[in-house]
């Protein structure tokens, strides 16, 4: 018998293989998940960008963020009432009402001088009211919206043209909401301004109401002018994004090769 056999050692070194690679084994070498995907594709064009602040469209989203928010809060955060003083006992109640103004839904019942009385409000000025808050938080969402845009992804917006136009035109549309709904609102509050204060006029009122006060209602006035605040710097940020579409800057090529 052989010596190593005898001894009880056996040596295992000639019988280990080395593990085929994968080339020799034929299979494909590992691809990275990240290569060639449009994650990686997003992830490189995304860099923070604070500068845009610095230019005219990142400061008009800020002012635009902020009356937008002012706009909308002090109409959705309004609430009055009217106080009907009777010729009887010279009792006063007051008929309250709020955003969205459906004084149509506001009424009071009364008991005096030994009767019932049911009084209420008249007008729905909702579908105004409603139109201009909704332009108001479409406004501040699209601010918050696009300015993560400008800040993240400001190399993608400079290299594709249709950010820009899409940026161009949905501000142009809310310019016009902003100006529609403004004058709406304006024409609506001018109408619960009449219904209230014409309350004593009415059948309901007409035999047993002494007087009315009203509380202000300048809140409100402050929202229109708002409004119309916010159309005018939706309107004048259009320049500014004019400037950054394919239409601007293919004019400005146009007029330098001409020049040249």
């Amino acid at each position: 018998m052989d010596s190593s056999q005898l001894s009880g050692n056996v040596n295992y070194e000639n019988d280990i293989q080395p593990m085929p690679t994968q080339y020799e084994t034929g299979m494909p070498p590992a691809r990275d998940p990240n290569v060639g995907s449009p994650y990686k594709a997003l992830r490189s064009s995304m860099s923070m960008n604070l500068g845009v602040f610095r230019e005219p469209r990142g400061v008009m989203r800020i002012l635009q963020f902020i009356f937008s928010i002012c706009a909308f809060a002090t109409t959705t955060g309004f609430s009055s009432y009217v106080e009907i003083t009777l010729n009887c006992e010279d009792k006063a109640f007051k008929l309250e009402y709020s955003y969205p103004f459906r004084l149509d839904h506001v009424q009071r019942t009364v008991d005096f001088c030994n009767k019932t009385e049911s009084f209420h409000l008249i007008g729905d000025f909702s579908s105004d009211a409603q139109f201009f808050v909704a332009t108001g938080v479409l406004s501040f969402l699209y601010c918050i919206g696009i300015i993560f845009v400008y800040v993240m992804f400001d190399a993608m917006y400079q290299s594709n043209g249709l950010l820009p136009l899409a940026d161009f035109f949905l501000t142009v549309t809310l310019a016009v909401f902003w100006l529609s709904g403004s004058a709406a609102w304006a024409n609506g509050l001018n109408g619960l301004k009449g219904t209230t204060h014409n309350i004593i006029n009415t059948k309901q009122c007409h035999e047993v109401c002494k007087s009315l006060s009203f509380a202000s209602v300048s809140e409100l006035t402050i929202s229109v002018i708002l409004g119309f605040l916010n159309f005018f710097l939706w309107a004048s940020d259009l320049w500014f994004l004019y400037k950054e579409t394919p239409w601007f800057k293919l004019k400005q090529s146009t007029d330098v090769n001409s020049a040249a």
